[in-house]
């Protein structure tokens, strides 16, 4: 009877024990309340999709959404709240702001961003009042991360790959704007994306934020008239080709990484 009891004492310890290397929910990262498109309209594509086919339908006439076709497991397990701040909360990193034209950069510890400006959107301020961690990253002192991240697989003919690593609050975004093409992977968190093609100028202000244009200007675009969209969760990855324009919508607090292809 001795054994049975002993088992019955060590079971509820290996339940805590395992429980506690889980990942915390999200990454640890706080969820938000913005709501998601009523219909994806952009097309999307798993792992059969071959270099060809992706050649052939997506790399110079329309986005489409990739899934299945990396493991970035071990990525996102870095990515947690609690591991990049003891990783990185002393590092250094440049903020932009969120409009169209991110002329102003601000640099603050992480920890200090992450505990103190990592805040959901206030639906009055203005982007180029909203600072947010996208893009200007230092490779020497984050090189430890980005060498775990596998980059999608295909590529266009004449460019070579850029990363740009994410972190954002829910609400905040980038109003619409377009360059060369890339992709964007969502590693936690939820992000909405709107699209047109490139002879399809939006209606927007280069100053608004992504949620004030979605509460303000989206409802009176008539169906026809609204840009194809979608919300990516974590392993999706969107491929965007070239001048698309292009504003994106954290809906929780994201943790995101784009390759340009330059």
């Amino acid at each position: 009877m001795a054994a049975p009891r002993l088992l019955r004492l060590l079971l509820p310890l290996a339940w805590v024990r395992t429980a506690g290397c889980a990942h915390p929910p999200g990454g640890g990262w706080l969820a938000g309340a913005v709501p998601e498109e009523e219909r994806c309209t952009v097309e999307r594509a798993d792992a059969s999709l071959t270099y060809s086919l992706f050649l052939q339908r997506f790399a110079y006439s329309r986005p489409v959404i990739l899934r299945g076709v990396t493991d970035n497991s071990a990525f996102r397990a870095l990515c947690t709240r609690d591991k990049l701040l003891v990783a990185f909360g002393d590092r250094p990193v440049r903020l932009s702001t969120a409009n169209t034209y991110s002329y102003r950069k601000v640099d603050v510890p992480f920890q200090e961003y992450v505990e103190q400006l990592l805040k959901p959107q206030d639906l009055a301020q203005l982007g180029s009042d909203t600072l947010y961690f996208f893009g200007d990253n230092n490779f020497t002192e984050w090189g430890s991360l980005f060498q775990q991240y596998v980059a999608p697989p295909f590529r266009i003919p004449g460019t070579s790959p850029a990363y740009s690593f994410g972190i954002a609050g829910s609400g905040s975004g980038v109003p619409f704007h377009w360059h060369g093409p890339g992709y964007s992977e969502v590693i936690f968190g939820r992000k909405r994306w709107f699209l047109y093609p490139p002879d399809h100028t939006p209606r927007f202000h280069p100053n608004e934020t992504t949620l004030a244009w979605l509460h303000h200007t989206y409802p009176t675009l008539p169906r026809a008239q609204r840009p194809l969209e979608c919300t990516l969760r974590p392993g999706e990855v969107l491929y965007f080709p070239d001048r698309w324009w292009h504003a994106t919508l954290n809906l929780d607090t994201s943790v995101f990484i784009s390759t340009f292809l330059g």
